[in-house]
């Protein structure tokens, strides 16, 4: 007997697809609600305390209505606040995401790596903690940035776009980052600019994010359950979505698009 719960990925807005993909990569058969909270977006300028009320309660409401078999929180800025919230209050398992500083300091042959993220990521305690615990011997640099969350959202909907430099120089203008070899992508939407953030940055400098490792992750939570005959994709938004992004969606799979 096939099973059509499907697996609820969640995001700010649709930086959440460059999981998504790595997710359809490693689970083909998998039906996907991807949940984009654009009545919200973006989390990366709001306070941990709206973070904090919001996403749980909206997570509620979207796993009583899909009834999902794992969730998958696609968002450094809602997984770094709120992540122990939203496992405390569902029932179902549920997956962050975290800024990738074990593997990047793991890869790091100069000890120093940087950690690009939203302004509310980068300034975490959460962040702390991994550096400490994953990176004690390397220099962590750190930079927040809204504007590559602008920009990779302006390409999902097809418009030309420039400005990557500008704010790499972020990270690399700081002491020390002349060092840096290993790049820790820690928002969603920035593998989406992957091409545009690696031709700005230095020669020898490798990106690392988190995408293939929250695949392998929902892929051992779901292991051995059976799969719908027919997958099905849906995106569902918190308010009306921009029309212009419905072919981006589609090419993820997701065809089906609702308001919540």
């Amino acid at each position: 007997m096939s099973d059509d719960r499907p697996i609820l990925v969640f995001d700010s807005g649709v930086g959440g697809l460059s999981v998504l993909g790595h997710i359809r990569a490693t689970l083909p058969n998998a039906s996907i609600v991807y949940a984009a909270d654009n009545a919200g977006y973006p989390y990366g300028t709001k306070s941990e305390a709206e973070i904090a009320s919001r996403v749980p309660a909206l997570l509620g409401r979207l796993t009583e209505r899909y009834r999902p078999r794992v969730v998958v929180i696609a968002c450094n800025t809602a997984s770094t606040i709120a992540l122990a919230h939203v496992r405390a209050a569902l029932d179902v398992p549920v997956v962050g995401t975290v800024p990738a500083i074990k593997p990047a300091a793991l890869a790091s042959k100069t000890r120093v790596i940087g950690v690009l993220g939203t302004e509310a990521t980068v300034r975490q305690s959460y962040v702390d903690r991994l550096s400490i615990e994953f990176a004690a011997g390397c220099t962590v640099i750190r930079h927040g940035s809204a504007r590559l969350v602008e920009l990779a959202e302006a390409k999902l909907r097809g418009e030309a776009i420039c400005g990557a430099v500008d704010e790499l120089a972020g990270v690399f203008s700081q002491p020390g980052a002349e060092n840096i070899d290993q790049l820790v992508l820690a928002c969603t939407h920035f593998p989406l600019l992957a091409e545009e953030i690696a031709t700005a940055c230095p020669v020898g400098v490798t990106l690392v994010d988190s995408g293939a490792g929250i695949a392998r992750r929902t892929a051992f939570l779901t292991s051995g359950q059976t799969w719908p005959v027919s997958p099905t994709g849906r995106a569902v938004f918190t308010t009306t979505p921009d029309h212009l992004l419905i072919p981006a969606l589609a090419q993820y799979g997701l065809t089906e698009i609702e308001t919540l």
